[in-house]
């Protein structure tokens, strides 16, 4: 496996990253650091600020896969609930066609994830459906494929609480998902590691544990980083959804390093 490691003060992009900008957002190089700018963004307009390594890649031929250690030195310009829209870095298997003419699929992604509460992505049982997380999802496995034709029958049971208790854990873990809120203050300079195993991952933020899970997505990913304006909203009841939101003035995320090499040998379960 090859390795990558950015300091981000050089004039351009290193070679391995592609740009994707729509509407109001921006690229900015401080000299020292990159931000992913959006300006005065409105729902009339979808505005994403992003880098990635998968525009044109086949899914077959995505570059990244376990076990790795993703490393990011990070922080932004509005805190939960202010920041508007969706941001984070990790790996993911663009399965919605964002960037390109692929087939659609079902997501696979290991990431540090934020959605503003317009979003509600209610899929972990005891984490909001919004927020700054930890995540891991995998659909693409045999166990989400045998429930699936149970969904029609089980979406409305979920309506009764003491049923989505007992019921949606079972959905959960056929779609390896696991999340956790992150207790730390996004305006703030942190080190956040993503330690991606072939059995575990495990998510660190100034080396407390946010996240240690056994659900790590399977297969080739591609690394994304990206703030943008959009929400979505999927439930276990059946609600679905998703939109734009207005973003006025400036909000960034601000990236200082980022490695992504092999992992310790002692990591790489």
């Amino acid at each position: 496996m090859f390795a990558i490691r950015e300091d981000f003060t050089g004039p351009t992009l290193g070679p391995h990253w592609k740009p994707f900008l729509r509407g109001q957002g921006t690229l900015e190089q401080t000299g020292y650091s990159l931000r992913f700018v959006t300006t005065d963004a409105t729902r009339r307009r979808y505005t994403d600020a992003q880098i990635d390594d998968y525009q044109g890649v086949p899914r077959g031929r995505l570059p990244w896969r376990a076990p790795l250690t993703m490393t990011v030195r990070a922080r932004f310009s509005h805190g939960p609930d202010e920041l508007q829209g969706t941001a984070g870095f990790g790996f993911w298997n663009d399965p919605f066609m964002m960037t390109g003419a692929r087939w659609p699929t079902l997501p696979r992604a290991i990431w540090f994830f934020y959605a503003s509460p317009r979003s509600n992505m209610k899929l972990d049982l005891t984490t909001p459906g919004h927020g700054w997380k930890a995540a891991t999802i995998d659909a693409l496995g045999w166990p989400f494929v045998l429930l699936a034709p149970a969904a029609p029958i089980a979406m409305p049971l979920m309506h009764v609480r003491p049923l989505y208790r007992r019921l949606w854990p079972l959905a959960q873990r056929a779609l390896r998902v696991r999340e956790a809120l992150v207790n730390a203050d996004m305006t703030a300079w942190h080190t956040y590691v993503l330690e991606w195993g072939t059995t575990r991952a495990r998510f660190l933020v100034d080396d407390a544990v946010m996240l240690d899970c056994d659900t790590p997505p399977r297969g080739r990913l591609g690394c994304v980083i990206w703030l943008d304006n959009q929400y979505a909203v999927v439930t276990p009841w059946g609600r679905l959804g998703y939109g734009l939101l207005d973003a006025p003035g400036r909000q960034w995320m601000e990236l200082e390093t980022l490695s992504i090499e092999p992992p310790p040998v002692s990591c790489a379960t």
